[in-house]
């Protein structure tokens, strides 16, 4: 395998960090040149497409070897610095069977990175003074305010400590696609523990309660809000509510091998947040679940659309010649709300205002104003606005993680290893 991996670094053109300042950026394939099979001695040699700034190498080697090593099927990555692409790059193959490639403008579903374009649009409506996220819920939602949720702050939706991790009435299926069906029960529903005090993360519950306060502020679904805010004006190639158009691109999910929450006690608070608010990955291919919002969930895109969206919190609210937030609206993100083990996902974590925060719990990166987050299965967005550094990975082979996974890990180690 050594000797494939040098012989293929060789046919890999190089592109230089002035070329790409000059826009003079050209595709490259790795490939074993002047053969007719893309396997020798039983190894398949993967073909990856894009570009990789040379100063990248050892993240263009990582993303290699997620597929060499880690079972990678196909997947993305993008990379940013002072707001311009380093990195955009692609490999492998839409579906299981190998029988369609991934191309450049494949999408697919990301799940809870998701939560980081939700974040973004919680974000500029508090950088316009349209939300105030020490406020009480009850303030934009007034039916909020009952069943001992009359306390329950904004904040305290943006970090996962509302105690509304899931949702206590039996809910699946069609339930998930009616907004104000679920809009109602979690006014409905007292929290399961003292609002603030913990985190639990709220994989699918965080959607509807901060969709549903900028829905109320700003008379638009979030999944509107975000496609006339950020991916339009920043032309950034992902949806919340995915128009039948755009069916044909999207890629296949593959399913890991169990499900969150498997194997704990009924009682605990994880298995009744994933227990009774979780969607099966088959739901992904249908239209109810690609055309719903579900802010917390359903997103679907590619690595270069989430950087695209991303980078302006980066770049103190600038990002490819559109001023969208302030640079004090950026720094907001990386208030920390919440300290501790988080009650559903069983480690220790620290939120800040949408986003996970790095630090002694998770040490994403050695910077320390670098904010995070990650799907189920493996994709992941990283924004650190300390090196004006953004990027993200994003795949269909699932694992069993839901916030990441060692790929994206080993990516990230990498990104920061060429920076040292």
């Amino acid at each position: 395998m050594a000797d494939v991996r040098q012989f293929r670094r060789h046919s890999v053109r190089s592109v230089t960090h002035d070329t790409l300042r000059d826009n003079r950026i050209c595709d490259f394939e790795t490939h074993v040149p002047f053969l007719d099979t893309h396997c020798i001695q039983g190894i398949i040699i993967m073909e990856v497409s894009g570009f990789c700034d040379t100063r990248f190498d050892r993240v263009r080697a990582a993303f290699e070897d997620n597929f060499a090593t880690l079972g990678d099927v196909g997947a993305s990555f993008a990379l940013t610095v002072d707001g311009e692409y380093a990195i955009d790059m692609w490999a492998g193959n839409r579906d299981a069977g190998g029988t369609r490639d991934w191309q450049k403008d494949t999408i697919i579903n990301v799940y809870s990175s998701t939560k980081t374009m939700m974040a973004l649009c919680a974000l500029l409506l508090a950088d316009r003074g349209e939300l105030d996220v020490e406020q009480k819920v009850s303030h934009y939602w007034p039916e909020f305010a009952q069943n001992g949720k009359e306390a329950i702050c904004v904040k305290h939706f943006l970090s996962h400590s509302s105690g509304l991790s899931g949702m206590t009435e039996p809910t699946a299926g069609d339930d998930f696609y009616d907004w104000d069906l679920m809009c109602g029960r979690l006014a409905a529903q007292a929290p399961w523990w003292e609002p603030g005090k913990h985190s639990g993360y709220h994989a699918i519950t965080q959607g509807y309660l901060v969709g549903e306060v900028v829905r109320r502020i700003t008379g638009r679904t979030l999944g509107t809000f975000f496609r006339e805010e950020f991916a339009e004006p920043l032309s950034a190639d992902f949806h919340i509510g995915v128009d039948p158009t755009h069916f044909g691109r999207i890629a296949e999910l593959i399913a890991p091998t169990s499900a969150p929450g498997a194997g704990l006690p009924a009682d605990s608070v994880a298995a009744r947040t994933f227990g009774n608010a979780m969607i099966e990955v088959a739901a992904s291919t249908t239209e109810a679940w690609r055309r719903a919002e579900i802010p917390a969930a359903n997103g679907h895109g590619n690595a270069r659309s989430i950087v695209r969206a991303q980078s302006l919190l980066a770049n103190g609210g600038t990002a490819f010649g559109k001023q969208i937030m302030t640079p004090e609206g950026c720094r907001r993100a990386l208030e920390v709300q919440v300290i501790g083990d988080d009650l559903v996902l069983g480690v220790p974590a620290r939120f800040g205002l949408g986003y996970g925060l790095s630090g002694p719990e998770t040490p994403i990166s050695p910077n320390a104003n670098t904010c995070f987050w990650g799907g189920w299965g493996g994709s992941t967005v990283v924004v650190d606005q300390d090196a004006h550094l953004c990027f993200s990975y994003v795949m269909n082979k699932m694992d069993d993680g839901v916030t990441g996974d060692k790929r994206g890990g080993n990516l990230a180690a990498a990104v920061y290893a060429s920076l040292a």
